[in-house]
This record gives structure tokens, sequence and C-alpha cells, in this order.
């Protein structure tokens, strides 16, 4: 799962949206270095990447990728998963998408200290409502992109998304029976 999955399964109150994003930029054992509420919510973050990384509907939605592009095909996943959430937002959440993403966004701006990577992109992610464009297919080939650049061989996702449209409808009925299931684990924690 990408970030706005993670956000949505993690809580809703401050330190748990915060912990959510937290889960991709911290590293290593929790040691009283954050808020409790903040550490829940990074521990919750991985274990929703075990349960996702060990589940058998992902791993058939992997093996629909070229071999090509099964190295990456997990990066490619999270952030195609989060499309599909965006896009059907109203199926899985009791509010709009953008009051959401509008908290998650006023929750980041007012946070004085985040890890340093988050430091850098969270003023580019509210400005351009990284979470609500998600709900744009196109949107994902930009991000997508970005990701590339942080990869030792970016040469591997270049037609990523010429393969996601062929596996649109697939991938995207994949999403609907995991998604619960997710739900449910994340709910159960």
């Amino acid at each position: 799962m990408n970030y706005l999955a993670h956000l949505h399964l993690g809580g809703q109150r401050p330190g748990q949206l915060l912990g959510s994003l937290y889960g991709d930029f911290v590293k290593g054992r929790l040691q009283g270095q954050f808020e409790p509420e903040i550490e829940t919510a990074i521990q919750l973050h991985r274990s929703i990447d075990v349960f996702t990384d060990r589940h058998p509907l992902v791993d058939a939605s992997l093996s629909r990728f070229s071999l090509t592009r099964r190295r990456y095909a997990g990066i490619v996943l999270d952030v195609f998963f989060d499309h599909c959430l965006a896009r059907d937002w109203r199926l899985y959440a009791d509010r709009p998408l953008e009051q959401f993403t509008s908290d998650v966004y006023r929750v980041l701006s007012s946070q004085q200290q985040l890890p340093e990577r988050l430091a850098r992109i969270a003023p580019h992610m509210v400005a351009n409502d990284w979470l609500g464009s998600y709900q744009e297919f196109e949107v994902l080939e930009q991000v997508l992109r970005g990701i590339s650049r942080r990869l030792t061989r970016p040469e591997e996702l270049a037609f990523a998304m010429q393969e996601l449209r062929g596996l649109y409808e697939p991938l995207s009925e994949d999403f609907r029976l995991f998604y619960p299931r997710l739900q449910e684990f994340a709910r159960n924690r």
C-alpha cells in the first residue's frame, strides 16, 4: 500500500495520521523517539506492509506483471492500489476524499518536526494534492517517474504505465477483493 491507503487505514487522529506516513520514512526499532500514538501508527503501518506482502491476492496481482517489471511490480501495484482507493473512495470511507486529504494536509503543515525526507516532500504533497490526485489514472505516470529517480535501475519502470493500462481491469478487481480484507486486518490490530 502507498500513502493514501496507509493514511486511510491508520486512524484519523493527528498522531495516527503522522505515524501512518512516518512508516515509510522511519526505519529501525522504535525507542520512544516519537509520541506513543505515532509509534503505534508506525507499527500498524509495518504490520499492514507485512500482511499485504504475504497475501495470496497480492501475489496473484504481482504475477500479472511481465518478468521485466517483476522486480518493481510491488511498487507499481502499491501506487495503482492507491489510485483504486482514491477512484472508489466513497465505497471505503464515510467522508469525502477532499475533506480527508484536507485534514491530512493540515496536520502535515502544522507539524514542526518531520522525518528528514518527509519534511522535504510534505510541502510538495500539500501544494500539489498528491493524495487527491491519485483519482486520475494518468497522474500515476508522474508518480512512477518520481519513484524511478530514486531507483538503482529506473529503466525497469520505463513501460510500467503501458503495462498498467493493459492490466487496469484485472488489477482493479484484485483491489476490490483485497482492500476489504486489509481494512478488516487493520481494524483488528
